[in-house]
């Protein structure tokens, strides 16, 4: 097997995270005491000249310590091939700078393992990539007609709306039929993003949370229920949710095997779904968290599972 000494994290700074719950952090603490070595570096650092890759990077050291939880050595620029893995870590919003980063890292991809499939990650948009199994699905809409989407409102009654290339639960509300505010909402929209607009039909069960699931290599392997806040319709973490312990169903086990073979065939290591009773809102591929607080409830270790697989994917 080939042994994995060298790994850089495109990741927004260390010093940003917060570690309590970050994955990037537990999948770096897990990489460092496998022995690798780590380097740490920021998308706006990376350089294409005359075909070959470059990076200026910091050798970074972790530790699980509020308030003290790395150091970074001196910056050095060096060509990201010599790297035998490179973690795409970098929170959306999918943006054009985030999809520039998946053109650079693919010239490097797969003698250098990056970490997702930098092209799949591209060409499968979170809240697009999900529609491939519509069945699995709520019923969902994506426009910027606005026409289409009041008359997908007044059909479902109480729908989501959210940015369609949005992350972390900003820019998501809560329309019903009667909500005199969906006038000012689309304006702002249109106003706000020049992507279509998705819709979905709002899940009452969505009250009693929103669970993550974690997959690795297509293979379900912990999950998290997160609940919204009592005045909120988000369950994001990131958005107040609460986290707390959770077993996966008949049904999600049901979703995980319809989609565990489409990971499989994109590169996909690492992903985490959104299932709100019966039915699959999201597949999260950039940057998928959750791994602290299943491992926190007692589940299973998923940075280990991770690693796990990248060093059967580099063998």
């Amino acid at each position: 097997m080939a042994k994995i000494r060298n790994v850089a994290v495109q990741m927004d700074h260390v010093s940003t995270i917060n570690i309590a719950g970050d994955s990037t952090f537990a999948m770096s603490l897990e990489a460092q005491a496998r022995g690798y070595k780590l380097f740490h570096y920021t998308p706006d650092r990376l350089s294409l000249r005359d075909g070959k890759l470059f990076a200026t990077v910091e050798p970074m050291e972790v530790r699980d310590v509020k308030g003290d939880h790395f150091t970074l050595g001196a910056p050095e620029r060096v060509e990201l091939s010599t790297m035998d893995v490179v973690l795409l870590r970098q929170d959306p919003p999918f943006d054009m700078a985030y999809i520039t980063t998946t053109h650079l890292l693919e010239t490097i991809h797969p003698k250098t393992l990056v970490v997702n499939d930098p092209a799949w990650v591209r060409n499968s948009p979170e809240k697009i990539f999900v529609t491939e199994f519509a069945d699995l699905m709520p019923a969902t809409l994506i426009t910027r007609d606005v026409s289409e989407i009041a008359r997908f409102r007044a059909e479902m009654g109480d729908i989501i709306l959210k940015p369609l290339y949005g992350n972390g639960g900003a820019g998501v509300f809560h329309s019903s039929r009667d909500d005199r505010n969906f006038s000012s909402l689309m304006e702002m929209f249109g106003q706000m993003f020049r992507e279509p607009i998705i819709a979905q039909a709002y899940l009452p069960a969505v009250r009693k949370g929103d669970k993550r699931i974690l997959l690795v290599d297509g293979e379900p392997v912990g999950a998290i229920n997160r609940v919204p806040a009592e005045h909120d319709s988000r369950s994001n973490m990131h958005a107040g949710g609460r986290p707390e312990p959770t077993e996966l169903t008949a049904r999600e086990k049901e979703i995980c095997a319809r989609i565990g073979p489409a990971l499989r065939e994109r590169g996909f290591l690492l992903v985490g779904i959104d299932v709100i009773g019966n039915y699959m809102t999201e597949i999260n591929v950039t940057s998928p968290t959750g791994l602290r607080e299943v491992k926190r409830f007692g589940g299973a270790d998923i940075a280990s599972l991770f690693w796990d697989a990248v060093e059967r994917k580099r063998a």
